[in-house]
Parts: structure tokens; C-alpha cells; sequence
């Protein structure tokens, strides 16, 4: 290269300022090391997503924060002294403010995984002065630089840096909790969006009007830098009036914000497009990656604008949010490829043969691997089912990685050349600082990666007092929804007045409020506020959440009128009255064709320490009891849940993801010892967290869902067990769960279903959640086998007096204790639970035959709480 940085988009060859052609590429070569480290957990963070807490976010900000942020700060520096003619920056503070990025990076990926919130504020301190400084820097470049008709380029690395500072601000105010529930939607999406259409998006268009032209082989026309002006003030205002309009709720200045930056965009590729030329580009696989790139920041821009003008407010956040995987790895991945295929090269060879060599091992393959990559972004892209985001998943893998193990071959090969002439290409010339933070982030994540992670507000309530007498008074009343109930729950007024309703959801669940012949809220999210006007108001009226059962567990308001009505001085549930009680299924009618018991088998644990399972809240309409379907809330569809089992010490990363359209849901397992705040939060409809915890304590233990009213969600079905062996537990012939329950027939939330849950009346008492289903299809066994019945009695409100008819228990084991064990000479008759408790008993069977077992309370018994064990010769 012979001092000069041999690239066409700058002249053609001419000299961009004078510098030891060794420290430069020893730099690059430090650098890269860790932009590909970064990279690599990346893959490694959105691979393991169903086993590690935060490991969506996590990915997506190792691979955003650690990966791009190294690439962009190391390449807009080195673009900026091309473009601007200026002298290069000192390298020891290019160093120093780049170890200052990626150690903050560190900090708040580390803050967050571990829920230090003083950390995060320091990584994020740490990286707002190391961007700020690299923006000082790239200010004053252009203070007495020479310039040249690129200059202006750098305009773009200037906003994008300004960009960064902002994106991290409100990533700090998000990740520590200052940003308060009531702007927290808003903020969340002004960081997605400065974030990635400005610290990545401006500096991948900027760098392309210079990159795109010298990958083809040709010269850029001299109006290109007036058009990129144009489209710099199109993307930079834009972006900056959308992040003003999300972050204050504005959401028509969004909207426009977003259409200024999507007209940038369009004026950017008709410039790249008329770039064109037929004959072949300098780099093929550069070109074709950075064309799909800018593809994907069309489709993904375009998307952005289509569902803040026309999405519900309550599903933007998560339908944009999904839009950030395909950024992710459609945009901002193929730029770093088509980039890098093309620069590396340049950088790292001595001259044009070793370049020429550098580049060929980076484009092997290009062609299947570019259409691996962007198969698996366009099935992430896709509202497709399940297992399309397995696929994409692993294609996007595969093409990923390939070039990460490709880059990998060009750093080694390089390093091992500098080694071999030291004197002219700087093997002698380390950057520990550089290195050291290689080596600090690879070691520092890597540790993360294998550590084990481990109320509600209380709103002062408005009071809503009587105020005026008389027809055509006015009257504004402040209502709160929060723990299952509205507040103030009666309103009264004189006839004639006009009642407007101020109402907000303080509360973790979605709420909405529906008055009775009157106005509705949407759903609310914690925060969200809405305003009713009722208009004048003569008769009385009732107001309610419309969420199944929020209603029935007297989520509801009266609003009285004083003089007259005869609904004056009721609590606002006349007119509800429970269902009269039923007979109850019958027992003795027929289960439909095809049916089959659940297996009451306990399956093995597995031979590792980690157990790990995806639980789906959802309706799910089963057979309850012969010829009897029901809708429960399930979790897994099946009332109760898969039963989990391990041993004492095991690990369980469950991943609960509520596929239930419009109902919060959480869960709650007994057999882990953590704080509840988080790991038991109620998530809304198409979200998911990891529940960790590890098994200390042996014995058989319910898990549940978590949100309120539990007594309506347990008594729908959501719940299940886990079973934690004993140490030294011997084996026996056959392990059996059951878990028993009440059955409340009926439409889920409703006021009758809900009388006979507070009143403790189900209609049927049941085994494994179906009534009679052992009876039918008995378990089986053989004389002289010895047999363990592990029972959970998941309630709500009734235990179990579990009995094997004909038979003794030698060994009972309740509550994580033996009361009774093989070999005493005691014996037992019955195991008895209450709600929430477990245990175990065993027994042999002493001959052929069928010994039915029940819960001894024969009410339940002779109402579905029966089965039978078919023992043969």
C-alpha cells in the first residue's frame, strides 16, 4: 500500500494523511479480534434463549452494544480522516476512548444480567463518555482539515454518535426504573429507535454513499454529495422529531418523524440504484450483502411507519419490537459482512497479492451462504408458526457463523504474517489496551454467560366524594385500577350531572373499564390513562374490567344516582345471583371416540443438572369428564401442567410464554426458594420470561399460576407439580403422579363459576383433571410389583385423603419427610394433603386384581375423584 489507503471513493488512490502503515493495521487487527468476540457471544446468547434469563436481550445488545458499536466506532474514525483529509487522532486516546466503549458495554450488559442497577448506571456513564469524547474528536476533525467534496459524509458519524448518547440516556432510565411506568412504553420505544435507525442506520447510510460505489469499481457523481446532504437532513430531523414524538406519547409526530426518515431512505436507494454499472464489482459478495442490507432497512423502516400509523397503541411496542431481530440480522449483520469482505482486505495485506488471498478466503461460499442468512431473516420476518423461528434461527446461524469462522482465518492468517516480517508490518507493534479489552470482554461475558441468576405500587386512591346538587353540574372523578379492584368502587351523583371518568391502570395487568350502556377504555397498560365522558347521567349504572373473571372477582364500580333510582344504596351487584348447582357431570355416560387417559407415569429425570421446559399459558377446551368439554387455562394445554422431576440440587430453566390473547398470566413454583417481584410477574399476552430456580428441598410440589384472582386461575386449571426425589431414593416398579383438584364447570370467569369457587361447591372432584378417567383406563401392574404414587392436591380449597383400596402403605413420605418407612412395622391406610401439599406412598400389590384407589373424602370420591389399578397375574 505504500503509505496511502488505496481506496476509490476517496480520490482514487490518494494519500489520506501519512501514518505508519504497522500501527494502523496492528490496530485494525486488535479491533476486529473483538468486534468478532462480541459476535460470537452474540451467537451464542440468541442459541441459548430458551435456557438463560434475558438472553433475547441480551443477544441482541452483545451483537448492538458490543459487535456493531466496536465496528462503527473504530470505522467511522478511520472514514472520517479519509474523508475529511485530516491528521489521524492519537492513537493511544483512539485506544483509550474504544476500551472506554467496550468496557462500558461490559458494564451495563453486566448491570442488567445481574439486576445491579448502580453497575448499569456505571457501564452506561462509562459509554456515554466514550461516545461523547469519540464525537469531540470527529468535530474537531473537521476544524482546519482539508476537506474534500466527501466531507460532508461525516456529518453522518457526527449525528450518529449524538444518536448513541441519547439511545444510552433512555437505555439507563429503562434498565434502572427511572423511567416510571407512565412514560416507560414511550421511552422503551424512542430507545429501539434512536438506537438502531440512528447509531446504526445513519452511519451504514453514510458509509454506503462513499462504500457502495467503491465496491462496484466506480467514481461517485459529483451530486451524490448534495443528495446525501438531503438525505442526512430527511433521516437525522426525522429521526429526531419520532424519538421527541414516542418518548412524550405524541404519536402522530412519530408517525411523521418516521415518514421523514423513510423518505431518506428512498432517496438513498434510488442514489445507490442509478450507481449501478453491468460490469462485475470490485468484491461480488460485498456488493450483493450490502444490497440486501439496504433491502432490509427499506422492508424494516417501511414496517416501523405502518404500525405506528395504523397498529392499536397496546400492540405497538411488541409488534415493533419484533421488527428488532430482523434489523438485527437483515441490516446491521450483512453490513458488517459486505463491509468487512471488502475492508478487511484493504487494511490488513501488505500488498495487493496478500490481498487479493485475504479476500478470496472471505467470499468463499458467498453466494449459498448470502441466501442461507437472508432465507432465515425473511422466516423471522413472517408471521409464521412454530418451527419457522427454529429454522431461521439456525439459518441465520449458519450463514453468521461461517463468516465469523472466515474472518477468524483472516485474522489468524494476518497475525501469523505480521509475525513472519515484524519490520514491515508491525508484529512487534502490540496494543495491550486493545488486546486487554479483547481479552477482558471474551473473559468477563463468558463468566456472565455461566453464572447462575438467581408488589405492587401502592397508589394513594382517589376519593370521589358527592359534590352538587341539580341538573347540568359537571363532575370529574379519578378512578384507579390496581389489585383486582377499581377505586373509589361507588360513585354517587345527582341526576342530571355529567359524569366524566379519569381513569388509569396502576396495576402490572392490563386492564380496561367498561360502563354499563355507556363508553369503554381500550386494554391499559401500568400507566396508561383514559378519559370516559359519560354525558349526563339519570339512571344508575354499573362499570366493570371486561377481562375474563375480573369482573366476577369484583373488579367493578357503581355509579348511583342519589334521588330516585332504585339502585340507590345497593353495592352494585344486584341482579348477579349464582347459578343454581347442577347434578354435575355424568359419571356414568361415555367419553367421546379416541379419547385416552393422561399417563399418569412419572417419566425418569434426566441424567443432567439443568432441566429445561417451555410452559404456554393458553385456553384450551379438553374433556373435563365423559361426553363434558370445558375451556381451562392451561399450562402446556393440559389441566394439570407437564409434571417437572429432578433431584435435589438440579437447576430448572422454565421458559412461560402467554399465548393467551388478551390475560396476563404468571407462575409460581413451590419448589424454588427466590425473591417473587420479578421471576412471578404477571406478563401480558405475547410476552415470555425464564423462571430459574434451583431444587434445594425434596418432595412433591405444586406450581401454579401467580396472578390474581389465583383462586379463579388454579380453579382453571393452571397448575401442576414437580417431583424432587429424595436422596438414595430406591427404586421401585412403577412411579405414578396424581394430582387432585375441584372441578367448576362452566364459562371461565363468570359470575356462576366464580359463586361455586368462593362458595367451595365444584361440580366434580378429579384425579390428573379429568373426573372418572382411571375408572375407564385403569393403571396397570403385575402381582408382587411394588409401586410409589406421588399426590399433590392442587385445591384451590380442597385437600386429598388419598387410599389404595386393598392394600397397605409401608412407606409414606409427607411434606418432605418419612413418616412411615418400608421395613417399620407400622403401616398406613391414607395419605392426607392439604391444598398445596405433597408427598408420596408405597405399596406392593399382593395378588391379582383391581384395587381402586380414591380420595377417601367420598364425596369427592363418588364425584370423579376414583380410579382403579388392574393388577395381573
Amino acid at each position: 500500500m505504500s503509505g496511502t489507503i488505496d481506496d476509490p471513493a476517496v480520490g482514487g488512490g490518494r494519500p489520506a494523511g501519512r501514518f505508519k502503515e504497522s500501527s494502523l493495521r496492528g490496530r485494525h487487527l486488535a479491533a476486529h479480534v473483538v468486534v468478532a468476540a462480541w459476535a460470537v457471544l452474540a451467537l451464542l446468547a440468541a442459541s441459548a434463549q430458551q435456557t438463560l434469563p434475558v438472553a433475547r436481550w441480551l443477544a441482541i445488545h452483545l451483537f448492538l452494544l458490543g459487535a456493531a458499536t466496536t465496528a462503527i466506532v473504530v470505522w467511522s474514525e478511520h472514514f472520517a480522516v479519509a474523508l475529511l483529509h485530516a491528521p489521524r487522532p492519537d492513537r493511544r486516546w483512539s485506544d483509550a476512548r474504544l476500551t472506554g466503549v467496550n468496557s462500558g458495554v461490559v458494564g451495563v450488559l453486566a448491570g442488567v444480567w445481574a439486576d445491579l442497577p448502580v453497575l448499569t448506571g456505571a457501564g452506561c456513564a462509562l459509554l456515554i463518555t466514550a461516545v461523547t469524547a469519540h464525537l469531540v474528536v470527529l468535530v474537531r476533525m473537521g476544524r482546519g482539515a482539508v476537506g474534500g467534496r466527501l466531507a460532508p459524509l461525516a456529518d453522518y458519524y457526527r449525528a450518529a454518535a449524538a444518536a448513541l448518547v441519547v439511545g444510552a440516556v433512555l437505555g439507563w432510565l429503562l434498565a434502572t426504573g427511572r423511567a416510571g411506568p407512565r412514560h416507560f412504553a414511550g421511552l422503551k420505544l424512542a430507545h429501539v429507535h434512536v438506537t438502531l435507525l440512528g447509531w446504526i442506520g445513519l452511519p451504514v447510510l453514510g458509509t454506503l454513499f462513499m462504500l457502495w460505489p467503491t465496491v462496484l469499481g466506480v467514481r461517485m457523481a459529483e451530486r451524490t454529495t448534495r443528495l446525501a446532504r438531503r438525505v442526512l437532513v430527511l433521516t437525522g430531523g426525522g429521526l429526531a422529531v419520532a424519538v421527541a414524538g414516542l418518548s412524550v406519547g405524541g404519536r402522530p409526530l412519530a408517525v411523521l418523524g418516521v415518514a421523514g426518515y423513510a423518505a431518506g431512505v428512498g432517496m438513498a436507494v434510488q442514489v445507490f440504484a442509478r450507481t449501478v454499472r453491468r460490469r462485475p464489482a470490485i468484491s461480488a459478495a460485498a456488493a450483493w450483502s450490502l444490497a440486501a442490507a439496504v433491502g432490509w432497512l427499506t422492508v424494516g423502516v417501511v414496517a416501523d411507519l405502518v404500525l405506528l400509523a395504523f397498529q392499536r397503541p397496546a400492540d405497538v411496542q411488541d409488534d415493533i419490537g419484533s421488527l428488532v431481530p430482523v434489523l438485527l440480522t437483515g441490516l446491521v449483520a450483512q453490513v458488517l459482512i459486505g463491509a468487512l469482505t471488502y475492508l478487511l482486505p484493504i487494511v490488513l495485506a501488505a500488498g495487493p497479492k496478500e490481498r487479493a488471498a485475504l479476500r478470496a478466503v472471505l467470499e468463499r461460499g458467498w453466494v449459498p451462504r448470502l441466501a442461507v442468512l437472508n432465507t432465515g431473516v425473511a422466516l423471522l420476518a413472517l408471521p409464521l408458526p412454530d418451527p419457522s423461528g427454529v429454522i431461521s434461527t439456525l439459518l441465520i446461524g449458519a450463514g453468521g457463523g461461517t463468516f465469523l469462522a472466515l474472518t477468524a482465518a483472516v485474522l489468524i492468517r494476518s497475525r501469523r504474517a505480521a509475525g513472519r516480517n515484524p519490520g514491515g508490518t508491525g508484529g512487534g507493534s502490540r496494543r495491550p489496551a486493545l488486546w486487554g479489552t479483547a481479552a477482558g470482554v471474551t473473559a468477563i461475558v463468558l463468566a456472565v454467560l455461566m453464572a447462575n441468576s438467581g408488589g405492587t405500587t401502592n397508589d394513594e386512591a382517589s376519593g370521589a366524594k358527592a359534590a352538587s346538587s341539580g341538573n347540568g353540574t359537571a363532575r370529574t372523578v379519578a378512578v384507579t385500577l390496581a389489585d383486582m379492584r377499581i377505586s373509589p368502587a361507588r360513585v354517587e351523583v345527582a341526576a342530571g350531572t355529567t359524569v366524566r371518568l379519569k381513569v388509569t391502570n396502576t396495576d402490572v395487568q392490563r386492564h380496561d373499564l367498561k360502563v354499563e350502556d355507556g363508553p369503554a377504555t381500550p386494554l391499559l397498560a401500568k400507566g396508561d390513562t383514559r378519559e370516559l365522558d359519560l354525558g349526563p347521567v339519570t339512571e344508575s349504572r354499573e362499570a366493570w374490567c371486561t377481562l375474563p373473571g375480573h369482573r366476577a372477582a369484583g373488579m367493578t364500580m357503581d355509579i348511583v344516582v342519589k334521588d330516585g333510582d332504585s339502585a340507590a344504596g345497593t353495592d352494585g351487584h344486584a341482579g348477579h345471583t349464582a347459578a343454581a348447582d347442577g347434578p354435575g357431570p355424568d359419571l356414568s355416560g361415555d367419553f367421546s371416540t379416541g379419547w385416552r387417559a393422561r399417563d399418569a407415569s412419572l417419566a425418569p429425570a434426566s441424567g443432567g443438572t439443568l432441566h429445561k421446559a417451555e410452559l404456554h399459558a393458553a385456553r384450551t377446551t379438553v374433556e373435563v369428564a365423559p361426553g363434558v368439554t370445558q375451556q381451562m387455562w392451561t399450562f402446556g394445554g393440559t389441566a394439570p401442567g407437564p409434571t417437572l422431576h429432578g433431584k435435589v440440587g438440579d437447576v430448572f430453566e422454565i421458559t412461560l410464554v402467554n399465548d393467551d390473547g388478551d390475560m396476563g398470566h404468571g407462575i409460581d413454583f413451590h419448589a424454588g426458594s427466590l425473591a417473587p417481584d420479578k421471576p412471578m410477574r404477571t406478563i401480558g399476552p405475547g410476552e415470555r420470561l425464564v423462571y430459574r430456580f434451583r431444587a434445594e428441598k425434596a418432595g412433591a410440589w405444586l406450581y401454579h399460576c401467580s396472578t390474581s384472582p389465583m383462586l379463579q386461575h388454579l380453579g382453571n386449571g393452571m397448575y401442576g407439580a414437580v417431583v424432587i426425589d429424595p436422596p438414595d431414593l430406591a427404586e421401585v416398579d412403577h412411579e405414578y403422579v396424581l394430582v387432585s383438584s375441584e372441578l367448576f364447570l362452566g364459562t371461565p370467569g363468570s359470575t356462576a363459576q366464580v359463586t361455586k369457587m368462593r362458595q367451595d361447591t365444584p361440580d366434580a372432584w378429579v384425579f390428573n383433571g379429568v373426573a372418572d378417567q382411571y375408572a375407564r383406563q385403569p393403571l396397570k401392574a403385575k402381582a408382587g410389583e411394588r409401586a410409589r404414587f406421588w399426590v399433590v392436591a392442587a385445591g384451590p380449597s380442597d385437600g386429598v385423603a388419598f387410599h389404595v383400596v386393598g392394600s397397605v402403605f409401608d412407606t409414606v413420605y409427607k411434606e418432605g419427610a418419612y413418616l412411615l418407612k418400608s421395613g417399620d412395622q407400622g403401616g398406613a391406610q391414607v395419605l392426607d394433603l392439604a391444598p398445596a401439599q405433597g408427598g408420596f406412598v408405597e405399596t406392593t400389590f399382593p395378588a391379582a386384581g383391581h384395587y381402586a384407589f380414591v380420595d377417601h373424602d367420598m364425596r369427592h370420591a363418588e364425584a370423579g375423584a376414583h380410579g382403579m389399578v388392574e393388577v395381573g397375574g
